[in-house]
Parts: structure tokens; sequence; C-alpha cells
């Protein structure tokens, strides 16, 4: 259900159960932060997310779902919501690349990678008004902060969907890309990631994490930046970056502290 490769420094998570769209029940669920669990203790530089087959992730898998002793609060909070915290900590940069159906539990996956490139026709959005049910996995957060609070309950209310090129359009996510191009797109930035100054990728993205999730203003942002920057300046890969740009060379950078 869950693959995971580790080759260069760099970890491959695969979604793998194309049949049923990759939606996750709770083993899955399980697996995939066992994944990221390992690839975090191999100290990769950077880690590729990835569905199989015509869909990312259509979300949870419902096929034997009773709702009438179903413990959703169990599987959205013991399990959905600490494995997004996980994949959103993770220490190392982090790109998702997405065709196909990315709803619900799929879109808090996307949610919580740092770089998340699109297939110009992926199928993003709130489907579950059809089920009684409501946007989960951080979408209201998402949608609201990046569409306004109108399109957001539009989307919700009539449970109509958007492509990967409207959703990047509309500042959801990074890129839109041709389908057949999506991986190769993906792969050529996430090893040219791998090979940088993982550091200071670090740096950045705790700073950005302030922004979001402490509504951080344009001053503290400032000083906390300072004080990264600072930091960095004791770090091997900050030493070489200068010294190949005096040195009017390429870097060869390692990824240590």
């Amino acid at each position: 259900m869950i693959d995971l490769t580790i080759e260069d420094a760099i970890a491959r998570v695969v979604l793998d159960a194309p049949k049923k769209l990759n939606s996750l029940d709770e083993t899955a669920l399980d697996d995939l932060a066992a994944a990221y669990t390992e690839a975090e203790r191999a100290g990769v530089r950077a880690l590729a997310l990835s569905g199989e087959g015509r869909a990312f992730c259509a979300g949870r898998d419902i096929s034997a779902v009773d709702p009438g002793s179903d413990d959703t609060d169990g599987y959205l909070t013991g399990k959905v919501q600490p494995l997004l915290q996980q994949m959103s900590r993770f220490p190392a940069p982090t790109f998702a690349a997405v065709q196909g159906a990315c709803l619900g539990v799929g879109l808090g996956l996307a949610i919580a990678t740092d770089v998340v490139y699109v297939a110009q026709d992926a199928t993003i959005g709130s489907p579950f008004a059809n089920l009684g049910a409501t946007l989960d996995s951080g979408g209201h957060a998402l949608f609201t902060e990046r569409l306004g609070p109108h399109r957001t309950l539009d989307l919700i209310y009539t449970a109509e969907m958007m492509t990967g090129a409207e959703a990047v359009a509309a500042g959801l996510f990074s890129r839109a890309v041709p389908a057949e191009e999506l991986m190769e797109f993906t792969m050529q930035r996430v090893s040219k990631v791998a090979r940088g100054a993982t550091q200071s990728y670090l740096a950045s993205k705790e700073l950005v994490a302030q922004v979001r999730d402490n509504r951080v203003g344009l001053w503290e942002s400032m000083a906390a930046e300072n004080k990264a920057q600072a930091a960095l300046c004791a770090t091997d890969d900050y030493k070489e970056g200068f010294a190949a740009f005096q040195q009017k060379r390429k870097p060869e950078f390692t990824g240590r502290g």
C-alpha cells in the first residue's frame, strides 16, 4: 500500500493502491507515518510523495465504513491529524506530485507538504456535501485563506471541483504542469533541492510555518529571519556558499549544520 525507497539522499513515498484511487484506511495511515519516520531516521535531504495510477489520493477509504458505528473522530483526530503534523514537520524539504483526485485526506496530504506540483487536469475540491459530510484534513483553513470565505463556501455547498490549473491560478498550490510531465518535472526539482543547502531550507520552512500558524507580523518575522541568518553563518554550507561565490564556482553543499 505504501512504498518507500531511499536513494541519493531522496526518499520517495508512493501511495500504491491504484484500484481504490489510493484511498486510505487506518492501516494505510499508520504505514504512511512509518514511512516518514524511516525516511527521517535515514537523514534524507528531500522527500517526494506521489500516488500510483490515475489518482493521487481520493481521501478516506469508506468502502467498509458503517456510519452507525464509525469512530470518525478517532480516525481524524487520532490518525489523520497527527500524521499531517508529522509530515509538516519533516526535517527536509518535501514535495508532492498530484494527479487525478486529490480529495479529503488526500487534500490534507498536499496541505502538509512543502511544495505541491499538480497535473493541469487534477481534481481538487470538496465533494462531501454529497455524503452529508464536510470538508476535513485542513481544507477549510487552506481554502478560506487562499480563496476567501465566499468562494470556499461556494465550493463546499455545490460540491463543484477545481482543476489543478484552476487551483494553482487561485494560489492553492505551487505549479500546474501537463499530467504526462508531472513526475519528471517533480523529480528534477527534488533532485536539485537534495543537493542544496538543507539547513537554509529548514530555516525558511520554520519561518514560513511561524507566519502560517502563528500569524506572525512583518517585524516579528524579520527579527526571526535575523536570528536564523545569524545561526546559518556557523554552518558548513553557508561558508561553502560564500567561498564558491568568491571563487566563481558552483557550491558543493553537504546539508550539514
